[in-house]
C-alpha cells in the first residue's frame, strides 16, 4: 500500500471516530440547563450564608456567656473566700454588638434584658472585641462590667439620630396652622388620649418621619405647654419609652423633654388620670410655668438627643423604677 492510499484510510477513519463522538456529545448538558443548575446553587448558598452566619454567632455567643458565668463562680467563690478585690476579665468571642441568641441574659441569677439600660450589677452593653469585668462589691454583690469597640455595622441607637427637633412636626399641623391654639395658654396633646381631635393629626405626621424617637414602639409622648406667639420656650414633648396605659396612674417615671427653644433634659414625672378619661397621661396635671420649670429644675440638662437618650436609660436602670419596668413585660 502506498503512502497516499494509507493516509486516506486514515483520514477517513479519524473523520468517523470524530464524527461518533459529536454525535454522543449531543446528550450532554445545554447552556440553559448549566444556568439553571447555577442559579439553584446560588440560591441555596445566598440562603445557607445567613443561616451558617447566624449559628456561629449564636455559638460565639454562647461561648461568651459560658466564659462569664466561670468567672462569675470563681469571683464568688473568692469574695466567700475573703478577697473582696477580685476581678476576673472575659476577652469577648463575639461579633456583634449586645446578644442575638437570648433575650433576657441571666447570670447567676443577675437578669438583663436589652432595653434595661445599666442596673446596680449591670453596666454597658457586650461588644465586639470587648471585655467583661467581672468584680465584687460588698453592698451590690458581684458586678458585671461590659465593654468593647462598638460595631459600625450596627447603630447605637434605635432611632434616627438625624431627627432631633419634633416641634416643627407640630407646627405643621392644621389645627395649628389655622391658629386655634394661639389664644391657650396652657394645651395637653397626650399620645394615649383615645379621643383627642388634636392627637390623630399629630400621629399622621409623625408617620411621615423615618424611625424617629417617636415612633419608638410603645412609647408614650406629650406635646405641652404655652401655644401663644413668642412662647417658644414655654413649650414641651415630655418623652418614655414606657406605656404609661400599664405603668398605671400615680407611678413616678424618667422622661425625655425637649423645650420648644431645642433644649433637651432628662427628668422624672408622675403619672396621672384627668377626669372623666380612661387612660394614663405621662405626667400629672401641669397647669403653670412654674410647675415645668420645677421638672426641669429637678432633672438634667443635655447638649443633644443623644446624650439625654443615654442618661435616660441610665436613669430607666435605677432600682426605684424596678416596677414599671416590670409593668411592661
Amino acid at each position: 500500500m502506498n503512502s497516499d492510499v494509507y493516509f486516506h484510510h486514515v483520514f477517513v477513519l479519524f473523520k468517523d471516530k470524530a464524527g461518533v463522538l459529536m454525535k454522543q456529545n449531543k446528550n450532554g448538558f445545554t447552556l440553559m440547563e448549566m444556568l439553571i443548575v447555577i442559579a439553584i446553587i446560588a440560591v441555596l448558598i445566598a440562603v445557607a450564608i445567613p443561616v451558617f452566619a447566624s449559628q456561629l454567632e449564636k455559638a460565639r455567643e454562647a461561648t461568651d456567656l459560658a466564659n462569664v458565668r466561670s468567672a462569675y463562680a470563681q469571683v464568688s467563690t473568692e469574695a466567700l473566700l475573703g478577697d473582696s478585690e477580685a476581678t476576673v476579665t472575659v476577652n469577648l468571642k463575639q461579633k456583634q454588638a449586645d446578644w442575638q441568641s437570648v433575650d433576657p441574659v441571666n447570670i447567676g441569677g443577675i437578669v438583663h434584658s436589652k432595653s434595661q439600660g445599666d442596673t446596680e450589677n449591670w453596666k454597658g452593653v457586650a461588644e465586639p472585641n470587648g471585655t467583661c469585668v467581672v468584680s465584687y462589691k460588698e453592698d451590690y454583690g458581684i458586678i458585671l462590667n461590659w465593654s468593647g469597640k462598638a460595631d459600625p455595622s450596627t447603630p447605637k441607637y434605635p432611632f434616627n439620630t438625624n431627627i432631633t427637633d419634633f416641634f416643627p412636626l407640630l407646627y405643621e399641623t392644621e389645627f395649628w396652622k389655622n391658629g386655634s391654639i394661639k389664644t391657650n395658654t396652657n394645651f395637653e396633646f397626650d399620645s394615649r388620649c383615645p379621643d383627642s381631635q388634636y392627637v390623630p393629626a399629630i400621629t399622621a405626621a409623625i408617620e411621615k418621619l423615618d424611625k424617629s424617637l417617636l415612633q419608638q414602639p410603645n412609647c408614650t409622648w406629650a406635646y405641652l405647654g404655652d401655644g401663644r406667639d413668642r412662647h417658644e420656650a414655654d413649650r414641651y414633648l415630655f418623652w418614655t419609652s414606657l406605656d404609661t396605659d400599664k405603668v398605671g396612674a400615680g407611678n413616678k417615671i424618667p422622661v425625655i423633654i425637649q423645650t420648644g427653644d431645642g433644649k433637651y433634659f432628662v427628668s422624672e414625672t408622675k403619672t396621672g388620670t384627668r377626669k372623666g378619661k380612661k387612660y394614663v397621661t405621662i405626667s400629672e396635671s401641669l397647669t403653670t410655668q412654674s410647675q415645668y420649670k420645677k421638672i426641669l429644675k429637678k432633672g438634667e440638662k443635655f447638649s443633644s438627643l443623644e446624650e439625654a437618650y443615654d442618661a435616660y436609660l441610665k436613669a430607666l436602670g435605677n432600682s426605684k423604677y424596678d416596677s414599671v419596668r416590670q409593668s411592661q413585660s
